[in-house]
């Protein structure tokens, strides 16, 4: 057994060379750099662990898919100018479908049916149903909306028109004026839209309807769009928390800010109107649908998706 020398012991023999002291040295401070290291091993895998369960606690980015126009009849064959509806329609879904990540939920913004009859809306259940992603819907100026409330009522698809996508406030409103192809918002729908905002604890907010807000450049749309959009934007600035606005009817892609609020329109899934036209006229774009991607701070991403269909449009066509 090796003794070692206590330290007073070695300092009365200053001009021997200690061997075993200077072994006992290393090896303490070896001994004190494996506990540093234990003991730093032992906080990484704390850290790692509040940091998972930071992350599972922390709400997720929300994605949404908007998909608008699809002007189904009750007649599955039937085409719109050249386009069988139920085709583009079936080809959009797909492509949510193929997404890499799934949509949280549809939002369906308006002129879902052409003629306006049950059986459309049907057929419209009956494609989504597969996807089993929560769908909510709003009405367009070619939408019955008495007929939508009866028939679009059955999971996946919802009636609601204010909920919560944590954190996000979602609200959807109807712009259709019965008979007329422009858009309006009733003043019982914007008191409900200001109580709503109101309610909702500055939870950033996303709200949508079916009418443009603003000229879209095509003169031919300048009296479709939505007739009252000041009373709409009175709304919005007594609430800083609404951050986007959805909408459909122009059949293109379409964006524009005012006071920090994002308007975002959206391709058909059907025909395209051509943009910056004076008169009624079809473009050779794709039908798309837009994926929209919400932040749980309020901050939002989007992008168009455009889908492969091929058919003989009717370019000639003065209107539909």
């Amino acid at each position: 057994m090796i003794e070692i020398i206590p330290f007073t012991e070695v300092d009365r023999r200053p001009k021997s060379p200690n061997i075993l002291m200077c072994m006992w040295v290393p090896l303490s401070i070896s001994l004190r750099l494996t506990c540093f290291l234990d003991c730093l091993n032992s906080l990484i895998a704390m850290l790692e662990l509040f940091m998972s369960a930071v992350a599972v606690n922390s709400p997720s980015p929300l994605l949404i898919a908007q998909i608008t126009d699809t002007h189904l009849y009750a007649d599955a064959q039937k085409e719109l100018l050249g386009l069988q509806t139920s085709q583009s329609f079936q080809c959009v879904i797909e492509q949510v479908n193929a997404l890499e990540q799934r949509p949280d939920l549809i939002l369906l913004t308006g002129d879902l049916s052409q003629d306006g009859t049950a059986e459309s809306y049907e057929r419209l259940h009956t494609m989504v149903s597969p996807l089993a992603i929560p769908t909510y819907w709003l009405p367009g100026n070619h939408d019955c909306p008495k007929t939508m409330a009866q028939v679009l009522t059955r999971s996946p698809i919802s009636p609601q028109k204010s909920f919560y996508a944590d954190p996000w406030h979602i609200v959807l409103l109807d712009s259709s004026v019965p008979g007329c192809v422009h858009g309006y918002l009733s003043p019982e729908s914007l008191e409900w839209l200001d109580q709503e905002l109101r309610q909702s604890n500055d939870a950033p907010a996303l709200i949508a309807f079916h009418h443009p807000p603003f000229l879209s450049g095509s003169d031919w749309m300048n009296d479709i769009g939505l007739l009252n959009a000041e009373e709409f934007f009175e709304v919005c600035d007594r609430h800083s928390h609404v951050k986007l606005v959805l909408f459909g009817h122009i059949h293109q892609n379409f964006s524009h800010q005012r006071n920090q609020v994002h308007y975002l329109g959206t391709p058909s899934t059907c025909i395209q109107f051509k943009p910056n036209s004076v008169n009624f006229a079809l473009d050779e774009e794709q039908p798309g649908l837009r994926l929209v991607t919400l932040y749980p701070d309020g901050k939002w991403e989007s992008e168009v998706e455009r889908v492969v269909y091929s058919c003989k449009l009717d370019f000639a066509a003065a209107g539909y």
